[in-house]
């Protein structure tokens, strides 16, 4: 199939893109390896006995709009709800167990804001305004080959059949350490291109979080936020995950490094997790209607081994190819190749708007309409 502009990966960078080109004319296809679109991004929601429900984020989950206004116009011009991180009353700490002091909260400036529905709600939005024949769930990228005219994409679906893509560009929207780790690349990579898309680490690859949902959000009552901090953990930072109306929820990231996490089953880290929050907040905390834990380096389509001992931190923007036969074929979208934001969901957006740009531009420096297309 013959598509002007292909693009690798459903998550927020490449669904944007979609509509992004699909608003412009231009067409496209997007090949995502998860049987989902959203990638990092990943929010999963839970009923109380009386019927309330709610959407909580697994993945990413605030952003602002002060700092970042493009995230802002966006969630505004798409209709979606967005809300402030509750942060009122006071936090705890956790010196080490049994040992829980209560602190005076901070009053965070800027806000973080959430959007109701989690961040799920954004993603499929998007992915609802894209022409259902663009997207290609389960279609793994395997390889990417350069000729003259055209950039070849052969996929693999989870039956195992192969499926190829003739496009004009490429935009990527894969971590570039997944990319050079998963993918091959005929012709290759400059190789200062691939050692510093290999050393680039990808954003909340190495981290964990775990979820608890309960009737009610009842910490408030005493005058908490659903704010932590520990030094005894598993979890060393707590945040109250609950929507403006439904159930109750916190959420922490696990302290316990990747490669510790691998020795543990997810049971037992769970019920770690129940124990600890019941040390916080009280016994009521022990007992969540349902829990979850989403360990991100356990996801083959984000994480790599090298991921495992990373820190976590955000890293500089990932550098885009810019000689030999990739240069102006290929663009790196990812969170992590954005000059402003690297490493956040306003990263995806301002990376992926760059890279619709100049995907554009290449079609049209070819000498080509960006609309010419056939299948």
């Amino acid at each position: 199939m013959i598509h002007r502009v292909g693009i690798i990966g459903g998550g927020l960078a490449g669904v944007y893109a979609a509509w992004a080109l699909e608003q412009a004319g231009v067409d496209c296809v997007l090949l995502e390896a998860r049987e989902r679109c959203g990638g990092r991004l990943l929010t999963t929601s839970a009923r109380t006995e009386h019927g309330s429900a709610g959407a909580f984020d697994l993945g990413a989950t605030w952003y602002w709009p002060a700092l970042q206004p493009e995230v802002g116009r966006l969630v505004d011009a798409l209709g979606l709800r967005s809300f402030s991180q509750f942060d009122d009353g006071d936090l705890v700490f956790e010196q080490q167990p049994g040992v829980v002091r209560r602190f005076r909260g901070f009053d965070p400036s800027p806000p973080s804001m959430r959007l109701a529905g989690g961040m799920g709600a954004l993603v499929q939005t998007l992915q609802d305004r894209v022409g259902p024949e663009r997207l290609h769930l389960g279609h793994r990228v395997t390889s990417l080959a350069a000729s003259e005219s055209a950039v070849v994409i052969d996929a693999q679906d989870a039956a195992g059949g192969r499926h190829v893509f003739e496009v004009g560009h490429v935009l990527l929207a894969v971590p570039p350490r997944l990319a050079v780790a998963t993918m091959r690349f005929e012709a290759a990579l400059p190789a200062g291109d691939r050692s510093d898309w290999a050393a680039c680490a990808t954003w909340m690859a190495p981290h964990a979080k775990y979820l608890a949902v309960y009737p009610a959000p009842f910490w408030r009552r005493q005058g908490l936020c659903g704010g932590a901090r520990s030094r005894s953990g598993p979890l060393v930072e707590v945040h109250d995950a609950s929507g403006p109306e439904g159930p109750g929820a916190l959420f922490g990231f696990v302290g316990v490094p990747a490669v510790q996490r691998a020795r543990l089953s997810e049971a037992s880290l769970r019920a770690m997790c129940r124990a600890q929050l019941g040390r916080l907040f009280g016994a009521e905390a022990a007992a969540p209607l349902e829990d979850w834990l989403q360990d991100w380096s356990r996801e083959p389509f984000t994480a790599t081994d090298a991921d495992l001992v990373a820190t976590g931190e955000h890293m500089p923007a990932a550098v885009q190819v810019r000689d030999g036969p990739w240069a102006g074929r290929l663009t790196g979208i990812a969170s992590e190749w954005s000059t402003e934001f690297p490493g956040y969901v306003a990263g995806a957006l301002d990376a992926a708007r760059v890279g619709v740009d100049r995907a554009v531009d290449s079609l049209r420096s070819d000498g080509t309409r960006p609309s010419d297309a056939s299948a």
